[in-house]
């Protein structure tokens, strides 16, 4: 009995120690080869610091630029300027966009009618609705706006669709027989039984909003991360690039593995 305990705490330090090499071990050592190998680059010559420069450069930039004004503001200015379109934006298109899906899932007219129109849709890419943001909104807040809102509607759209059409019909009938009207239907049984599918679209939304908000500003705008880039480009400022690059990498790795835990946790609740 002894040796079987010991066994199954080997065990399960193994799967422990597996877990922590996966989830942080592995990709510390990625991330570290990467920043090694770029100030190699930079350090040794091998690539001008005009057109690359070194890490500590461009972590020093950042620093000032928290501090000292650039392109109008300081660097978490531009950074809450780009929040702010994004989250205004992604909310309308999952507010919107989600029970939009679920209609189309349920009702079957709408679906004929509107789901060929989404299919078409979704294969737009977003920043090819620039010209048109400008035609209409000009180049002020609106415009970026629109382009994000165009990029995460889709995925919303069509993957609550997806989840409200692969419902058991009988679980509809069932839930008409005891009385669930029109709301009911759609917050008891179409909701919750869709949850997962809808996850997944609004992660994907997220993901698709937040690059195309980026888009957008490197084209139009006066504030925000893909603006201060443009400006840093224009002026020859590699280190600013970069600084926008990281910030925008960093804010959307955080919005990826905020969306990742909470589909787990949906998918976890759904098991059960």
């Amino acid at each position: 009995m002894e040796s079987m305990n010991r066994a199954l705490r080997g065990s399960g330090h193994a799967i422990v120690s597996r877990r922590v090499l996966e989830r942080w071990l592995m990709p510390a050592l990625g991330i570290a080869t990467l920043f090694g190998g770029w100030a190699l680059l930079s350090g040794l010559g091998l690539v001008s610091p005009a057109f690359l420069p070194g890490p500590l450069t461009v972590l020093r930039s950042m620093a000032e630029h928290t501090r000292e004004p650039y392109a109008g503001s300081v660097l978490q200015m531009h950074l809450l300027a780009s929040l702010e379109k994004f989250l205004i934006s992604f909310s309308l298109a999952v507010l919107l966009g989600v029970p939009l899906g679920l209609f189309m899932g349920r009702f079957k007219a709408l679906d004929w009618a509107v789901a060929p129109v989404f299919e078409a849709f979704r294969f737009i890419p977003p920043i090819a609705w620039v010209p048109f943001a400008i035609f209409w909104f000009g180049t002020g807040f609106l415009s970026p706006t629109l382009v994000i809102f165009a990029g995460a509607f889709a995925p919303c759209v069509l993957n609550a669709y997806r989840g409200a059409k692969q419902i058991d019909r009988a679980l509809i009938e069932a839930g008409q027989m005891l009385g669930a009207g029109r709301w009911a239907t759609l917050t008891e049984i179409l909701l919750p039984a869709s949850l997962a599918h809808i996850v997944a679209g609004i992660r994907v939304g997220a993901g698709f909003g937040w690059q195309s908000l980026i888009g957008a500003e490197l084209i139009v705008g006066s504030t925000g991360l893909g603006y201060m880039i443009v400006q840093g480009g224009s002026n020859l400022e590699p280190a600013i690039v970069i600084s926008g690059m990281i910030t925008i990498g960093l804010i959307g790795a955080g919005i990826d593995y905020g969306m990742r835990a909470l589909q787990r946790r949906v998918q976890r609740n759904w098991s059960r």
